[in-house]
Order: C-alpha cells, then structure tokens, then sequence
C-alpha cells in the first residue's frame, strides 16, 4: 500500500552533516508560510514532525509547523491571529500552548519549558522528535538527545521514561510513528510500552482515536497490527474475537485492489479488526465510522467461505446495499479468484447488484399506479430493486407491470 508522497525528496540524512541545516531549511521552503519568520519572535525554533519529517524526505506540501517561543505563546497566537486573519485556538491554557490556523495551515505554538531550549527538548517523547531547527540567518539544528542518529537507523528510542507518564498518549503514538516511518523500537523503549499500557485510557478518547486513524492510513502498518494487541493498549476497546482468531488485513491480503481502492479498504479493515463496536463508541468514532464499521463486522461474520454463495437472495442483496460504497474492505477477505470476480462488478457502476437501485422511483410509482405513500411503497421499490438486482427486470414498463401485480397481491393479502 506504500506510495510516497508527490512532495517527498531525497533524505537530507544521507548528504553532508554540516550542510543538513541548511538543505532543512530550504526544503521547508520558509517564504510559503502563512506568516514571516520575523513576526516570530527571537528565540523561536522549529521541533517535531516538520523537522523530522523534511530531515528523512517526506515533508508534506502544507506539513504541520510546531513552534517553540521564548514566552507568551498564547498571547502570541493570537496576536498573530488577529494580524493576518487566522484563528486561534487555545490548547492547553496551563501550559501556554495555542493552535494558529491560517490559509490551510495549522501552526502550533508553545512556549519554552525549563531554562532553555535543551531543557524543553529533554521533555519530549522519542529521540526522533527532539530535534529543533532554529530559525536564525544561519539555522542550526539542536539534538541533545541524539535523534539524528535514530533517524538514520530507523530507530524508536523514548527520550525518558517519565516523558511517557507525563502523556500516556505517547505511548501509542510510538506505534505510530513505526507504522508512518518503518521504525523499530529499541528495547527499552518497548518494554516501557508494555509496562505502562493500563495508563492510556487516561488520555482523552479523542486523541487516542486520532492516533488509530493514522494507524490504521500508515504505509507500515501490518507488522504494528500485529504487535499492538500484545501490548495490552487496547485492552479496553480491542475486538478480542478477531485478533484471537485471525491475523490483521494486510498489504498482501490487498494485492488485487488498486492504490485508491486499497486506501478506501485498508484503514476500514483494520479498524474492524482491532477495535470492538462499544471500543468504537468509547473512543469517539463517528456515528457514520461506527457504522461502517459494524456493517462490515457483519457481514465479515456471516462468511460462509464459498463467497457468500449460500446467502438467500434478500440477504445477499442486503450485503450490497450496506457496504456499496466499502464492499472492498470484505472483499479482502475473499479468496483471490473471488476477489477479481467481485472487483469486476463491483468496478461497474452499472452492475444492478453491486450498485442496487430500483429501475423506478418512487413518484413515478405513485403517479402510474396510484399509490399512497407509506410503509408499503417502501417494500415495494426494495422487492423492485431485488428483482432487478437479479436480473428480472430489464425496464422501466417491466418495473411498473411487476409492481401493479406485486401491489394486487399486497392488497389482496389485507
């Protein structure tokens, strides 16, 4: 499922150390930004993703910019806000943490904790993420913990294990910078992981949700699929039928689909997969994720391992009718000769049962057989669309004659 970004670029990583600041800084290419570097004030640095991101060729066209102000970030914030048009929206008021969102940009700014800039980065979750670039004439990159190096080795190292205590979340979010970044984590690190997993539920379900939805979208996700439910994270919202009896959807499970259908099938899946339908509640799914979800856990569990070939003609329809528009994510489940015959039809949007659709409305109905509406119009276009589905009706004056006797009968039956 692997596609690099249309913004990637070489890793600066793999050039000259003394020249990886300023290949960074072009490559951020700072004159795009929303805001000038000189409406920041002095002092302030860039750190996080942005950093780390544009240092191994992966930064993204609008990438997320964190920021590090000597003091006052939320005054800041909205200062600049007020300047250039944006909002600003407060994020932790205790620590002085605001959100600038401007011109599609999300820009974060915090105000610097401890004494200096080293202290802050010290307080940091992983190594990789604790590399700040300067925003000065000549920029300079600071890495007192040695993120640099983890970067080159692909490593997942904890800056300190209190880090982690202070935000649980971090703990997750460790597996997911492995499934964005293809990091292996050292093993202290993940021992910490497993020894302080009861402690995630102390994050906000928001978050925790945020941090599985980009799980779930990672281009490395399979392996951390299947390391995520032995580290007991998810103990409390984990579907404990699928991960005792099957493995996780994965890239090969995918090979049949394109790019584009992989994108639509995988994340779905995988969510599926890991997390039950109260766990979806719980975390703050979307009422529309939510069902998404339990449709395909539905029918997943309604396999008979013959394609659904034995399902009744109404429960056969019903599958299609619920997961039309995310039919390839039970179709991974399928095996591959059936995979190709279910993608073919289910590619056209002509297919009458990959797509059902009544051959006729429902005011067309009312108007050429003179029918109330109601409950028994209802039934009426679905057994009209059952029929078509299955190759019975072909046309709109077979549609209409199938419906006029359909109605006799209902009629007679009152």
């Amino acid at each position: 499922m692997h596609m690099p970004s249309s913004n990637s670029s070489a890793p600066i990583l793999e050039g000259d150390p003394i020249v990886w600041a300023q290949a960074l800084w072009k490559q951020l290419n700072t004159d795009r930004w929303p805001l000038s570097v000189q409406e920041l004030p002095t002092g302030t640095v860039l750190v996080g993703g942005a950093v780390r991101d544009g240092l191994i060729g992966r930064l993204q066209k609008h990438p997320d910019l964190d920021l590090i102000v000597p003091e006052r970030a939320i005054e800041l914030s909205n200062n600049l806000a007020r300047t250039l048009g944006g909002r600003c929206v407060v994020l932790d008021s205790k620590r002085d943490i605001a959100r600038l969102v401007i011109e599609g940009w999300t820009i974060d700014l915090a105000a610097q904790e401890g004494a200096n800039l080293e202290e802050d980065l010290w307080r940091r979750d992983f190594r990789l993420n604790a590399i700040a670039l300067t925003l000065e004439a000549i920029p300079r990159l600071v890495d007192p913990t040695g993120g640099l190096s983890d970067l080159q080795q692909k490593k997942l190292v904890v800056v300190h294990e209190q880090n982690l205590l202070d935000d649980p979340l971090r703990l997750l979010r460790g597996l997911r910078l492995m499934a964005e970044l293809q990091l292996t984590a050292e093993a202290q690190t993940w021992a910490l992981i497993h020894r302080h997993h009861k402690l995630l539920p102390q994050a906000a379900p928001e978050r925790i949700q945020a941090e599985l939805q980009r799980i779930a979208n990672a281009p490395w996700a399979d392996e951390v699929l299947t390391l995520l439910p032995s580290t007991g994270l998810l103990n409390s919202w984990q579907n404990t039928s699928a991960i005792i009896s099957q493995p996780p959807p994965c890239n090969e499970d995918a090979k049949a689909l394109t790019p584009l259908e992989q994108k639509l099938a995988l994340p779905l899946a995988r969510l599926t997969y890991l997390l039950s339908d109260e766990g979806l509640f719980q975390l703050r799914f979307s009422k529309r994720q939510r069902q998404r979800c339990e449709f395909l856990r539905h029918w997943q569990n309604h396999n008979d391992g013959k394609a659904f070939a034995n399902l009744a003609e109404v429960d056969r329809m019903q599958l299609h009718l619920d997961l039309e528009k995310d039919l390839p994510a039970l179709i991974l489940q399928l095996p591959l000769d059936s995979q190709l015959q279910w993608l073919k039809r289910w590619r056209n949007p002509n297919d009458p049962l990959f797509h059902p659709s009544s051959p006729v409305d429902g005011h067309l109905l009312q108007k050429s057989l003179n029918l109330p509406k109601g409950r028994n119009l209802g039934d009426l276009l679905r057994h009209l669309c059952q029929e078509r589905a299955f190759g019975r009706l072909h046309n709109q004056e077979q549609a209409l004659h199938e419906a006029s006797h359909w109605w006799k009968q209902k009629q007679t039956l009152l």
